[in-house]
């Protein structure tokens, strides 16, 4: 052991899930703990991740290091069980998965990183029954997934597209021939002497993946592609009962409109992916600044903006998992567009990210959209779209995926890694205590700032830091009361302080019609301060007129002596506890300069008290005057 290096809990990194286990067994030596295969098979089925056997975990969360002494018998009882197709369906371990670290007294600790599995090998499971023995991973539990996700993880494993087969039952007629017809126009201006164009419809459909003939059955119709590329509203939705599109266009902030644009399947158009792509790119391209540029002779009317944009989303059409219950959502709003598609990616987002990396869920799809010059299918996609925004000196792309509710999303934003207003705005709210941070940690705070909230898989999107690097900075930045941290594990994210908790799921209910009315502007609230430049801040109801009266001494003057806000904040807490968010919407001052100056010394004075005493960062935190007779 001398040259081996001692286990600690801070050698943990938080860009992995988490899974720690006594395993001391009855004598306290060592055992394989029994709930270990619903972990294995919730990582495996997930995102991958560590469990952590001889590392103990109480009711708050604390790791603390217990050991264990038999270290040798529980790793070969590990692989006796990995290697047993009647406790676990796959083994996807290998002899490096597995690694046992020495303590400090004198025991071990075992490390089992699991990886995420390949759909090929998906769905893994437990106990010999796939319906009641498959797991996925939810923040940091493990919940038995649904009869419908196996389903589809059984089809994704068998399936190399999900849209090649011949539906039964689906004849020409619930296809929409405008469609079909404007598509045939679109080939012939883009390809005059492309071969397709003078065939009759069945033999053109054919041809493009729309119609198939399975040799296997000597059955032949229409191809879920080619229903959902021209079809009917409501035929899709007999084959797709979940399959929803929506487009929606966001006004800029302090408004009530809910959405200035909004265009979903509603009985006056078609329904299908085609017509929906031909409405919603001239959408995303109407307000877009078109610099007048010659490439040899001719004007270029296009952009790395408009490339960008086409090219995601072509991707979230073609990548999208019909059967899942999440919606097709294209957002655009001021300074950013995002595009969430339903279903988990095929293949890791690192190696989506590099490219080179090709599994498309919709093949045909994919091949009808090529067909017209939109898309290709080498895997270059998303770099393609990450070199355009970055020929731009935007911020990177942001790419990320949910397993509850499953859909892959990518947020492209209009704004710098470091726009002036946002440092402004930091500079202001921190003092010199931002300008005596590196340039990392700038980088960190500014893009919280705009982007809601900033994680350690984010930094690495647009720095080079090491994770482990990454771990230690974001967590200096929350010892110095920066920033405020949310969850654990792979999940864990960070917030400027007084800024509420981002819900970043893009939620939609079963019936797929109702998406996402809850949250949606929540979901990149930090672009609302890219083009007003104002601070981002809590939305918050009118307050009281009589709150508003004794704020009036500071509201309504731009320099105040420090006695005097400070009274004023004793006068406003007086039998009613506040956030700091409310006081300083009441006083109009900085959320952040507000908190430091003056709550948290007032605080540890003994002049105000807290709601929540024992959870300084407790999202509700509150302050209330303390009374003199409780003193």
């Amino acid at each position: 052991m001398k040259n081996q290096t001692i286990f600690t809990i801070d050698s943990l990194r938080e860009d992995i899930d988490l899974e720690a286990k006594r395993a001391g067994g009855r004598d306290g030596k060592g055992a394989l703990p029994n709930d270990i295969w619903e972990t294995y098979s919730s990582f495996s089925n997930t995102d991958g991740g560590v469990i952590l056997l001889g590392v103990a975990e109480d009711s708050n969360g604390e790791l603390s290091v217990s050991g264990i002494e038999r270290v040798d018998q529980v790793i070969s009882d590990l692989w006796n069980q990995l290697n047993n197709p009647q406790k676990v369906s796959r083994n996807l371990l290998t002899a490096t998965s597995i690694k046992k670290q020495p303590t400090a007294d004198g025991r071990w600790v075992i490390e089992i990183h699991i990886p995420r599995a390949s759909r090929f090998d998906c769905p893994v499971f437990i106990n010999g029954n796939p319906l009641i023995g498959t797991y996925k991973r939810q923040h940091a539990g493990d919940y038995r997934c649904r009869e419908d996700e196996i389903r589809r993880m059984f089809a994704e494993q068998s399936e190399d597209s999900r849209d090649a087969k011949p539906l039964t039952g689906f004849t020409p007629e619930d296809l929409d021939l405008a469609s079909l017809r404007t598509y045939r126009n679109r080939l012939a201006a883009v390809k005059p002497d492309h071969p397709f164009i003078g065939t009759e419809d069945l033999e053109f459909l054919r041809n493009i993946g729309g119609w198939c003939h399975d040799r296997s059955t000597d059955k032949e119709g229409l191809t879920l592609a080619g229903l959902l590329m021209f079809g009917k509203q409501l035929s899709i939705q007999e084959i797709a009962p979940n399959y929803f599109v929506d487009y929606r266009e966001l006004p800029t902030t302090n408004t009530t409109t809910e959405w200035t644009d909004r265009f979903t399947p509603d009985g006056t158009w078609s329904g299908n992916l085609f017509d929906f792509y031909t409405s919603v790119i001239r959408r995303l391209f109407r307000d877009l600044k078109v610099p007048f540029c010659l490439v040899g002779d001719s004007r270029q009317d296009e952009t790395p903006v408009h490339k960008a944009l086409r090219e995601a989303l072509v991707n979230a059409i073609v990548h999208a998992d019909y059967a899942a219950r999440s919606p097709l959502l294209v957002i655009k709003a001021p300074g950013l567009f995002s595009f969430c598609n339903p279903g988990r990616m095929r293949i890791c987002v690192n190696d989506a990210l590099q490219g080179g990396h090709s599994d498309c869920r919709n093949r045909n799809l994919q091949k009808m959209f090529s067909l017209i010059g939109l898309g290709e299918q080498a895997g270059s996609g998303i770099p393609r779209v990450l070199e355009n925004w970055k020929s731009q000196h935007y911020r990177p792309p942001e790419l990320a995926e949910s397993a509850e509710p499953e859909f892959t999303i990518m947020r492209l934003r209009t704004v710098s890694l470091l726009p002036e207003a946002t440092l402004t705005e930091l500079r202001r709210d921190f003092g010199k205590a931002f300008g005596q941070l590196d340039e990392n940690s700038r980088l960190a705070l500014a893009t919280a700032h705009i982007e809601g909230f900033v994680s350690n898989r984010r930094l690495r999107q647009i720095s080079r830091l090491h994770p482990r690097d990454i771990t230690f900075l974001l967590g200096a930045l929350v010892d110095t009361e920066m920033l405020v941290k949310d969850g654990q594990g792979r999940g864990t994210t960070y917030r400027l302080s007084g800024v509420p908790v981002v819900d970043l799921a893009v939620r939609s209910e079963d019936s797929g019609s109702k998406s996402i009315d809850s949250g949606l502007k929540s979901i990149d609230s930090g672009s609302k301060s890219i083009d007003s430049g104002s601070e981002s801040s809590v939305q918050l109801p009118a307050p009281d007129p009589k709150l508003l009266e004794l704020a009036r001494p500071v509201r309504e003057k731009s320099r105040v002596r420090e006695e005097v806000i400070r009274s004023t904040i004793l006068s406003l807490c007086a039998g009613r506890f506040l956030t700091v968010a409310e006081i300083a919407a009441l006083l109009n001052r900085s959320f952040v300069d507000l908190r430091h100056r003056f709550i948290k010394p007032m605080f540890e004075s003994g002049a105000l008290e807290r709601r929540f005493p024992h959870q300084p960062n407790h999202v509700k935190q509150a302050y209330r005057a303390v009374e003199e007779e409780n003193e």
